[in-house]
């Protein structure tokens, strides 16, 4: 049995040096304890410093979540709240714009845009809010709703995927986070989220931003009930979709935080856990450019260690983050530039400013632009 386990190690480390694609039966094997952790993250090191070398990047971002009410009660959610609750909220333009002001104040070239679905608030509100910050504030790039929030538009309107985000494109989307992915697999999905949009569904949206041209992120909520069958099965159907459009940017693991929630009688997953996840991840994802180590989900000192077991972006600031924070995230509200450049260079990377679609921020005085779109000859 060692003997093989061996064997397969080998044979493992072989296909991915030679850039060859795993298969369903590897990353199951890969996402057990069967590879040793140590070995694991130097194959996923090998293909992040193949793909980013030594850099290590990092944006300056705000988050806007313009309203806690939501239908949907997800059962793994500690962010929601119903339309009577006394901890329920509505932002008001004045606030939403308020905030679009703090953004530019603090230099950051991202607004990351995700929030209930109120009962109350028509589409047009969530295309509104769209507009009133990129009319304001056009310099700031706008990262706005998730597939899940896109299928409810659609289901209010009886609207195409394709008519809401060509509404969204001339509001002023500039691209879309990943959020609402959490586990496709339908055995944990109807479990966990049973109301909101399914896997097909989910994919279908990014598939039709990316055909307008919109580029997304990717995620995967990890660490709850699922299992090691989901968690892979999960990784193939995003790469799947990568295959067919190209249009995802990086992938985000997500690691499931139980307070507060209706499962919080489940132990959150340990940093060992979360290095697996991401190893994994980046192996099996061949076809993603970047993979992210989210400091706020993490924790500040694993996602530092992510850095050389795949991971080769820490995410931003993230001023004004609330859906973690509910569900028991520890880690601070905000970072400066200075912690998460010192953060990277602790490290042993070399920090990179980026924009959201992944040029080079460029800054001079109090003024930014994007330059060329990161690649490794380039920097």
């Amino acid at each position: 049995m060692v003997s093989e386990s061996h064997d397969k190690i080998a044979e493992i480390r072989d296909k991915v040096q030679a850039g060859t694609r795993l298969s369903l039966d590897e990353g199951l094997f890969l996402d057990s304890s069967a590879m040793p952790l140590n070995e694991l993250g130097a194959l996923a090191n090998l293909v992040r410093e193949r793909k980013n070398g030594n850099y290590a990047y990092y944006n300056i971002n705000t988050h806007l979540n313009a309203t806690n009410v939501c239908v949907y009660r997800c059962t793994f959610c500690a962010f929601r709240a119903d339309l009577r609750d006394p901890k329920g909220y509505l932002m008001s333009d004045e606030q939403i714009l308020a905030r679009g002001q703090e953004a530019v104040d603090h230099g950051c070239t991202e607004m990351h845009i995700v929030g209930g679905l109120h009962h109350q608030m028509k589409y047009d509100w969530y295309v509104h809010c769209i507009r009133i910050l990129h009319e304001a504030y056009p310099q700031l790039h706008l990262k706005a709703y998730t597939a899940v929030e896109i299928q409810w538009f659609a289901h209010m309107t009886g609207k195409s995927y394709r008519e809401i985000l060509t509404d969204l494109l001339e509001a002023g989307l500039g691209s879309m986070p990943g959020g609402g992915a959490e586990i496709f697999h339908p055995e944990v999905r109807d479990q966990i989220c049973e109301h909101k949009a399914d896997a097909s569904r989910w994919i279908e949206v990014h598939r039709t931003a990316h055909q307008l041209g919109l580029r997304t992120n990717a995620t995967m909520l990890y660490g709850h009930i699922e299992k090691s069958y989901h968690r892979i099965d999960h990784l193939l159907r995003l790469r799947a979709l990568q295959d067919e459009t190209g249009g995802f940017q990086t992938f985000i693991p997500l690691a499931f935080h139980p307070d507060n929630t209706g499962l919080e009688h489940l132990k959150k997953p340990t940093a060992l856990d979360d290095l697996r996840t991401m190893a994994v991840a980046r192996l099996m994802l061949d076809n993603f450019d970047h993979i992210k180590a989210y400091w706020i989900m993490l924790g500040i000192g694993t996602a530092q260690i992510a850095l050389a077991y795949g991971a080769d972006d820490l995410d931003g600031t993230v001023r004004h983050e609330l859906i973690y924070h509910d569900a028991g995230a520890e880690t601070p509200e905000v970072l400066s530039v200075e912690q998460l450049r010192r953060l990277i260079r602790e490290a042993g990377r070399e920090p990179v400013e980026r924009d959201t679609l992944y040029h080079h921020v460029r800054r001079e005085a109090d003024h930014w632009e994007p330059g060329d779109p990161i690649e490794q000859a380039s920097l």
